[in-house]
């Protein structure tokens, strides 16, 4: 209607026209969905989701055939550049591709597994049923590394937002709360960028944020995966999938975001930083998807060890951010007596981080 308003009026100005061409647009997009939706031959499965909103979002099952549309038939040649392509068979069928036509290069890690260890700290299963009996032992668990890793900063990642909360109320009640920090969906970015910023040994709680995170160096010292990363089987497609007995793909895409999730707090081979293992459900990933590791993920795996860590003492957990606090401020002060001027206005900057949505990548890349 809105769009025939449009068409029905002599005069257009700059802003009606922009209107107007992403309506025809959509419109066509809009075509093309009901004309293949409606083709009783046609290869695309649906699936719907609705939210509590109203708003309904249909997806097709594979996006094999628009990627043909939206990115193969821009180009002759590729490079796809990752470290989890754990089976070229499946990408390449998930992804619209011949297998023949696609060569995978396979390049060693050039990372010392010394440098990347992993430790099994496992306290129960993370599942629904069962968190409300494990999370405290993850949250006393925490409070002993942050024992252990007393100035050095550290990343939970919590998996979802109820479970961050419910850990970050945990920790506060264990009196370490001034060293934790948190986000909400609104200042993820913010959040850590403050974190990253600060030269205190906080830990920050995250969610989602097993991707695209570089925390090189001192940014990031170590880091906790309090539950098995499995896809949300609430999620139509996934649970369209297990229908299918794809169990092959869902923990092959638990055990990429593990292996993500792993390469957040070592970014260079001269760097170094150990992960801790939370949920047992992470133990069995391991076990069902032995046979889609890649030799340099296994060899960490096979590495994995029991850590010994410090007897329980909130206190010393706590301390550390506290003396680092004080130190911090008597600096502060040396430098503002040092250094003000007349019209210094003293204010910190401004982070100027912008909020951005997830994108959903691994709804185009995830393999099938």
């Amino acid at each position: 209607r809105r769009q025939e308003e449009l068409r029905g009026k002599a005069e257009l100005s700059v802003a009606e026209t922009e209107e107007r061409d992403r309506l025809a647009e959509l419109v066509r997009e809009l075509g093309w969905f009901l004309e293949d939706l409606r083709d009783p031959e046609s290869p695309t499965t649906w699936v719907a989701d609705q939210t509590n909103s109203g708003a309904i979002t249909i997806k097709p099952m594979d996006p094999a055939r628009y990627l043909h549309h939206t990115v193969w038939d821009r180009g002759n040649r590729f490079a796809l550049l990752s470290a989890t392509i754990l089976d070229k068979a499946a990408f390449c069928r998930s992804a619209g591709l011949n297998p023949d036509n696609v060569a995978l290069v396979d390049v060693p890690h050039t990372f010392p597994v010394e440098n990347r260890p992993l430790y099994d700290v496992a306290q129960g299963k993370m599942t629904y049923a069962e968190r409300a009996d494990t999370l405290p032992a993850v949250a006393r668990t925490v409070v002993r590394l942050m024992q252990r890793h007393d100035d050095e900063k550290g990343l939970i990642h919590a998996h979802s937002y109820d479970i961050a909360d419910r850990l970050r109320d945990l920790l506060g009640d264990f009196g370490v709360g001034e060293r934790v920090r948190g986000h909400d969906a609104e200042n993820r970015d913010a959040a850590l960028a403050s974190w990253k910023r600060s030269d205190r040994p906080d830990v920050f709680v995250s969610v989602k944020m097993e991707e695209a995170l570089d925390l090189e160096g001192e940014t990031c010292r170590w880091q906790v995966l309090c539950k098995a990363p499995y896809p949300n089987t609430n999620d139509s497609r996934v649970a369209r999938r297990l229908e299918d007995d794809q169990w092959a793909w869902y923990y092959r895409t638990a055990l990429r975001t593990v292996i993500q999730a792993c390469g957040r707090v070592v970014r260079a081979p001269d760097d170094h930083g150990a992960t801790y293992l939370a949920d047992t459900s992470l133990l069995d990933l391991f076990e069902r998807a032995r046979t889609d590791m890649p030799p340099w993920f296994e060899e960490q795996v096979d590495r994995m060890s029991r850590p010994e860590l410090p007897e329980f003492d909130p206190s010393a957990a706590a301390e550390a951010a506290s003396g680092r606090s004080a130190a911090r401020a008597a600096g502060g002060r040396r430098q503002s007596r040092e250094s003000a001027r007349p019209g210094d206005s003293g204010a910190p900057p401004s982070d100027g981080s912008a909020d951005i949505e997830d994108h959903p990548l691994s709804d185009v890349w995830g393999d099938g």
